[in-house]
């Protein structure tokens, strides 16, 4: 059996928890590690034209029953998140195997790339591209913090740029996709329940917002000649706590003032928006009203402010038939709503997806406090084994 601590190892991060991001020398690492996993199973494995792997049972064919998530991380992500689906899609393939089960279906486990969009800004990028969900010009000319574009790392990564985007060959593949996931909140904890099953997610999204004004000397400018864009930053942070009601949510969790000298008054500063709610007119509402206070708070401040929306995906509401059908075959466990994203809900467009979710008994995610039970990872992969079982005949 495979276990997470097996990657316990791989990108961490100084500052606490990972660093696990697309197309880097961490990413390939990650990469060699399923692969080897993979064919200890004696699976196939190949490399989509998007930078997505995928492990064969069986040979590769249409209609087939997929399932797996994402093995990068957020800057200082947790252990789970992520991986704790690839390593029991693997662990289900050898419980099957013990009950003499053969897939009378394609089965794959896939690992797709950049789901968290820490280095380039911009969520599930292999789910994304694969589905044309993003023009691929545009996200080629990505640039991570060092100004290297997603082109030149898939390249360096050795996926050729000219052939990301659209992938049919793979959608025509993926009968039904089922992604196993801790849970990223407290809804099993309040529950009592190890395992779930999601009914939908939050329509959510990201923006950046750049404020430019006048870089000077912190010391020799009077405050009343400033045009500091810091201080309509700091408004726009406040601005994100207001607009968040009803259930929403808005946070800033980035901003890089340039050039981020202590004794220096920036001349300009990015911050980052993630803005989710219910559904897309209340997620816009939130943008909007945030932009308006931005805009507001660069004019007060001399400044000028340019908002660019890097991604957006609308309510999700998986397929209910699906969902009811493995609450039903795992013995009625709980559907519950999430506010989080995933490639299962970027495939949830073109095929029939389902979630899983595993207990967190911290509730906390995207942090090195995330955290299920081993008990509980291995109810989870035995449902999933179940699952895949009952797709798979």
């Amino acid at each position: 059996m495979t276990s997470l601590d097996d990657l316990a190892g791989v990108g961490v991060d100084r500052r606490g928890g990972f660093a696990r991001h697309g197309f880097t020398g961490v990413d390939l690492e990650l990469r060699a590690w399923f692969t080897g996993e993979a064919e200890r199973r004696g699976l196939g494995v190949e490399t989509d034209r998007n930078g997505n792997a995928w492990a064969w049972w069986g040979e590769p064919g249409e209609g087939a029953v997929v399932t797996g998530s994402h093995l990068d991380s957020v800057p200082g992500g947790g252990a789970f998140d992520g991986p704790l689906g690839v390593v029991a899609a693997l662990n289900a393939v050898d419980l099957l195997r013990t009950k003499q089960f053969t897939p009378a279906k394609p089965l794959a486990v896939v690992v797709f790339v950049e789901e968290e969009g820490g280095r380039f800004g911009s969520a599930c990028l292999g789910s994304r591209l694969m589905t044309g969900a993003i023009a691929p010009e545009k996200a080629l000319a990505l640039k991570d913090l060092d100004g290297t574009t997603l082109a030149e790392a898939a390249r360096a990564c050795g996926v050729d740029p000219g052939r990301v985007g659209r992938d049919e060959e793979a959608l025509r593949r993926i009968g039904t996709f089922v992604e196993l996931h801790v849970e990223q909140g407290r809804g099993l904890v309040d529950l009592g329940a190890a395992v779930g099953v999601a009914s939908s997610i939050l329509a959510h999204g990201r923006w950046r917002f750049r404020f430019r004004g006048e870089g000077n000397h912190a010391g020799a400018t009077p405050m009343a000649d400033r045009r500091d864009p810091m201080l309509a930053a700091a408004a726009t942070v406040l601005a994100a706590r207001t607009a968040a009601t009803g259930g929403a949510r808005a946070t800033v969790g980035r901003l890089l003032p340039v050039p981020g000298g202590t004794n220096v008054i920036a001349a300009a500063v990015d911050l980052w928006l993630d803005a989710r709610a219910h559904d897309t007119a209340r997620t816009r509402a939130v943008v909007h009203a945030v932009t308006e206070a931005a805009s507001r708070a660069a004019r007060d401040e001399g400044c000028t402010v340019e908002v660019t929306e890097e991604s957006y995906g609308d309510t999700v509401h998986f397929d209910p038939a699906l969902r009811d059908d493995l609450a039903a075959t795992l013995g009625g466990v709980p559907a519950l709503p999430t506010g989080a994203g995933h490639d299962a809900g970027v495939l949830a467009a073109h095929t029939r997806t389902a979630m899983l979710f595993v207990r967190n008994p911290t509730g906390v995610s995207h942090a090195p406090e995330e955290f299920a039970e081993a008990a509980d990872c291995a109810a989870g992969t035995e449902a999933l084994a179940d699952v895949l079982a009952h797709l798979a005949r």
